[in-house]
């Protein structure tokens, strides 16, 4: 390995960076590790695992605060609420509890795969990133910070130390299809977020899609035709017309078309589940 440095807090990692922007920055490193197997010995590597105070998992105002080193455990271990479900499923299904002890929800998002489970549920939730740099800090919605495929927006010298999510009543959901029930890689997945009005009619919707784009995807335009449906309304709401944005690929997992017929089913059932009484 050509270089490997663990500093002990965020000022010592951010000047590492800045004296060599060239190093791969590792948290959980179930990603980062296995692509290393063939090429380690020219790796530059900077392990933020000793960054203790990045672990927190918090709820400032109502909302939640989740610290760059928070695994997947920590996430699911953490007395969240029905309205961040969403994302305590996805973290249930990115890969195994020995992968889910050691991976970052951070890591996941940085990693920027079009399979993410856990960008999908963070959009659906209205994230931000907190990211610190040579400039000082700044914050950007999830939308802009990932860009594509495995491309986010982080300048050379910059951590992401932070997401936040804003505080939310109501109630979300994950749907993962898969070719098998466990320990897979998504054909597609769906998240939403509902909030009911006193008579039970959907006061507002956020619903985000993976694996059917280069980058998951929100469908501003159903969350719009949504507003005031209730849960019976779901199958003439769901139309196929109102799914956009969408560009599924054919590959190993499943052909395109199977992608686009199956996205209108899972929203259905995602919504659903954000619904039930």
């Amino acid at each position: 390995m050509t270089q490997y440095l663990r500093p002990q807090t965020l000022p010592e990692a951010l000047a590492a960076l800045q004296a060599n922007p060239d190093l791969t920055i590792v948290a959980g490193g179930t990603d980062i590790y296995p692509s290393l197997a063939e090429d380690v010995q020219h790796a530059n590597l900077l392990d933020i695992t000793g960054l203790s105070a990045l672990r927190d998992i918090t709820r400032p105002q109502g909302g939640l605060r989740i610290g760059a080193l928070a695994t997947w455990s920590d996430l699911q271990a953490a007395d969240l609420g029905p309205a961040f479900l969403a994302l305590q499923e996805a973290g249930r299904e990115v890969g195994s509890p020995q992968i889910q002890n050691a991976a970052t929800v951070v890591g996941n998002l940085c990693n920027a795969s079009p399979a993410a489970d856990g960008t999908v549920a963070l959009m659906a939730l209205g994230a931000e990133v907190e990211i610190a740099g040579p400039e000082g800090p700044r914050r950007l919605p999830l939308e802009a910070f990932v860009t594509g495929v495995r491309r986010v927006d982080l300048n050379k010298g910059e951590i992401v130390t932070a997401l936040h999510l804003p505080a939310l009543s109501g109630r979300s959901a994950f749907v993962k299809l898969g070719a098998r029930k466990y320990l897979v890689i998504s054909i597609a997945m769906v998240a939403a977020h509902v909030q009911l009005d006193a008579s039970s009619r959907i006061a507002r919707a956020a619903i985000a899609v993976g694996s059917c784009a280069p980058v998951a995807q929100r469908l501003r335009a159903l969350e719009a035709a949504l507003i005031g449906a209730r849960a019976k309304d779901l199958t003439s709401v769901v139309r196929p017309e109102l799914i956009e944005g969408l560009t599924p690929i054919t590959d190993v997992r499943g052909e395109a078309a199977y992608r686009e017929a199956v996205v209108p089913v899972l929203v259905r059932r995602a919504l659903a589940r954000c619904m039930d009484p």
